[in-house]
């Protein structure tokens, strides 16, 4: 543990943090363009058994208001997504024991058949499901899911990347060096991922800069995070963490840079306006974020908890704008899309 950082992040005023993170940022983007992505969390199903006590969006199997969508009613939502300029969509689902593991193929087969567009999809906590569900090596699971057509991984799952925080929030998911070793799995396969931190789980300051000094050590290996998002915990409506006071913006602020100034290997950092709303979100483009985050045509997980903030295109680039900076639309893979291209895939 780098004692100095902790100090920093611990006892630093607010706006030096901020500064200090301002200052890595406009390094890495000197252009000041703030990027933003169109795209549209799909929830295959919301059933699972990892009974995370922090979620409110999953059902037990047998459960009443359980779910698995149809290809076509995903398929239906992609066009939906590309009417409105989404250029991916993010497809994540609950661990459900009933689905076969053919299904996930199948599933990304058609989407690149009947309606092509990015997949982000399956985090490495799903992809450990389906490791010991179907007694597959994980780098098998990936094998056969990039072959199928899944493009990149997103982030989920992620948590507190220390085992002490996971055994109390998440036990019977993927433990902290399973997801890191799953991410590095991905990269080695040449897939793209992004990486995040939900923080206010009871865990301390000093385990906070832990997963990032353990994000960073990967990143220096395989240089296969695209960007790193942190958010605090949702406490309403969740089974075990409704007691919890929620943190404050601050808080997020101080996390935000101090993610910054301990990730300088990876290169973007997006803001979180969704849990956080659109003022705290803005600043955080000052305190080392420069990526505005996704549009979001559909968000499940996080409305659960009664949390949760929509906006348009146009507001998003009004408050880039507002906050000094240039709005750019992107791709997955941070690419910008030209402007007399709108709805490029």
């Amino acid at each position: 543990m780098n004692r100095d950082l902790l100090d920093f992040y611990a006892n630093a005023p607010l706006l030096e943090l901020g500064l200090e993170a301002d200052r890595v940022r406009a390094a890495k983007h000197p252009h000041q363009t703030v990027t933003y992505i169109v795209d549209r969390n799909i929830n295959y199903t919301n059933v699972c058994v990892a009974d995370c006590g922090f979620c409110a969006f999953y059902r037990r199997p047998k459960h009443t208001e359980g779910y698995t969508l149809s290809f076509e009613q995903i398929g239906q939502k992609i066009e939906e997504t590309k009417a409105l300029g989404g250029v991916q969509i993010l497809i994540q689902g609950g661990h459900n024991p009933y689905i076969p593991f053919e299904w996930y193929l199948d599933l990304l087969r058609y989407i690149k058949r009947h309606h092509p567009i990015h997949i982000h999809g399956f985090s490495p906590s799903e992809v450990d499901f389906f490791s010991q569900v179907f007694r597959m090596d994980a780098t098998d699971v990936i094998r056969e899911l990039k072959a199928a057509g899944l493009d990149s991984i997103p982030g989920g799952g992620g948590e507190i990347l220390v085992q002490r925080v996971r055994d109390i929030a998440a036990p019977k998911k993927a433990g902290a060096d399973r997801w890191l070793e799953i991410m590095e799995l991905a990269h080695q396969a040449g897939m793209k991922t992004s990486v995040t931190m939900m923080y206010g789980l009871g865990e301390t300051l000093a385990e906070r800069i832990e997963h990032l000094q353990r994000v960073r050590d990967v990143q220096a290996r395989t240089g296969g995070f695209t960007a790193f998002i942190t958010w605090p915990l949702q406490p309403e409506n969740t089974p075990e963490f409704s007691h919890m006071e929620k943190t404050g913006a601050v808080d997020y602020l101080r996390t935000v840079a101090i993610s910054r100034i301990v990730l300088d290997n990876v290169p973007n950092l997006q803001s979180s306006w969704v849990t956080m709303g659109m003022k705290v979100g803005q600043l955080a483009l000052r305190f080392g974020c420069n990526d505005f985050g996704s549009l979001m045509i559909e968000e499940n997980v996080v409305s659960a908890a009664n949390t949760t903030h929509r906006t348009t295109t146009e507001e998003l680039e009004r408050l880039i704008r507002d906050a000094g900076f240039t709005p750019a639309r992107r791709r997955q893979d941070y690419s910008i899309i030209p402007l007399d291209h709108p709805v490029a895939a």
